[in-house]
C-alpha cells in the first residue's frame, strides 16, 4: 500500500508531532471525506508500508526528525514552492527561506526521493508570464543539483476559486503553450527533468513529459526496489499516479492559500485545528462511538522478490 499524508492537508507543517507519533504506535485513523462516521484504520509497519508519500509547502518543522521514518519505509517527497507571495499564500515560507529548506530535505533524505512542485501556474497583474519565467529561472539554478525532477500544472478554474481570487486572469491556450516553452526551456538549461500534472495537454516539443508525478517507476527508481505492474487509476482527469491512502483531513491547513482546493475557507481550517489533538489516533478530534471502523485493504504493490529491509542495506 502506498501511504498519502499530504494530499488532504499539509501534515507536514502542521501536524508532524502527530504524524511522527502515529508511526511510533504502528497504526492510524482516517476518516472518509463523504461518510464522516466511516473511518479505515491502517497498520503502519513497515511491511505493512510500501512507501510514504509527503507533500508540503514546509517541511523544516519534521526535519529534525524526519530520520524516525526514512530509517525504517520508502519514501518519496514532493516540495511545493511557487512564484507566490504573501498575499496568495499567506502563511508559506518566503522563497528563499523554502529553497534553503528544500537543500536540506534533500541532503537528508537524497535528492533522488525529491520532486520539486510548482503549481498552481496562474495569472493576476502582479504575476505574469514573465514573472513566472523570471522567478521559476530562480528557483532552478538554485535547485537543480538537489532535486529529481520538476513538476508544474496550470489552476484549475473552479467555482470557489473565482470567489476568493477575483483578481484571477483568465489562462488562454496560448498562455499556457507560452508557459510551457519557457519553463520547458529553463528546465533543459539546467537539466532538470520537468513533467506535468494533471494537465491534458501535450507539450512534449518543450521536453515536458505528461506522465504520471507518483508513478511506480518513479517511486521505485527513488528507492532502488520494484513494484508490480499496475494500472494507475489517478486521482483525477489528467492524472497518471498511482492510487494511494491519504490518513489526512480536508479543511486543517492553515496556510490560508487563496487557489486552495481543501479547505471551504481560511475560517473553517482555523477552527478545525482547535480540534486537533496530537495525542489522538486520528487527525481531527476522536473517534466517536457511533463511528463504523474497519480496517483498510493494505496489500503490497512489491515484486515479491523485494523486502522492506532490502532498499536499508548498504545505505
Amino acid at each position: 500500500m502506498i501511504l498519502n499524508t499530504g494530499a488532504r492537508t499539509d501534515t507536514v507543517q502542521y501536524f508532524s508531532e502527530w504524524l511522527l507519533k502515529r508511526f511510533k504506535d504502528g497504526y492510524v485513523y482516517a476518516r472518509n471525506p463523504l461518510f464522516p462516521n466511516k473511518v479505515t484504520r491502517y497498520e503502519l509497519s513497515p511491511d505493512k508500508i510500501d512507501l510514504v508519500l509527503f507533500c508540503s509547502k514546509n517541511y523544516a518543522p519534521i526535519l529534525p526528525r524526519l530520520h524516525e521514518i526514512t530509517d525504517n519505509y520508502r519514501t518519496y517527497f514532493y516540495y511545493t514552492i511557487t512564484a507566490y507571495g504573501k498575499d496568495i499564500e499567506p502563511r508559506v515560507p518566503s522563497i528563499d527561506e523554502s529553497l534553503d529548506t528544500l537543500v536540506r530535505l534533500s541532503a537528508a533524505v537524497g535528492k533522488q526521493r525529491v520532486a520539486w512542485r510548482y503549481d498552481p501556474v496562474l495569472l493576476t497583474d502582479k504575476y505574469t508570464v514573465d514573472v513566472h519565467a523570471e522567478t521559476f529561472e530562480y528557483m532552478a539554478a538554485r535547485l537543480a543539483p538537489h532535486i529529481d525532477r520538476c513538476i508544474f500544472s496550470f489552476v484549475e478554474m473552479y467555482k470557489k476559486l473565482r470567489v476568493n481570487m477575483p483578481e484571477l486572469a483568465a489562462m488562454t491556450e496560448r498562455d499556457k503553450t507560452r508557459i510551457a516553452e519557457l519553463l520547458g526551456g529553463i528546465a533543459a538549461k539546467y537539466g532538470i527533468p520537468i513533467q506535468t500534472c494533471g494537465t491534458n495537454g501535450d507539450y512534449a516539443q518543450y521536453g515536458i513529459h505528461k506522465s504520471g508525478c507518483a508513478t511506480l517507476d518513479v517511486l521505485g527508481a527513488a528507492n532502488g526496489c520494484e513494484f508490480r505492474e499496475v494500472k494507475h487509476k489517478g486521482q483525477r482527469a489528467g492524472c497518471h499516479c498511482i492510487e494511494s491512502r491519504d490518513i489526512g483531513a480536508y479543511d486543517t491547513c492553515l496556510n490560508g492559500c487563496k487557489y486552495c482546493y481543501a479547505n471551504q475557507s481560511p475560517q473553517a481550517a482555523r477552527d478545525n485545528y482547535k480540534r486537533h489533538d496530537k495525542n489522538s489516533p486520528i487527525l481531527l478530534g476522536e473517534l466517536l462511538p457511533t463511528d463504523e471502523i474497519t480496517q483498510g485493504a493494505q496489500k503490497s504493490l512489491l515484486k515479491s522478490s523485494f523486502t522492506q529491509a532490502s532498499i536499508f542495506d548498504g545505505d
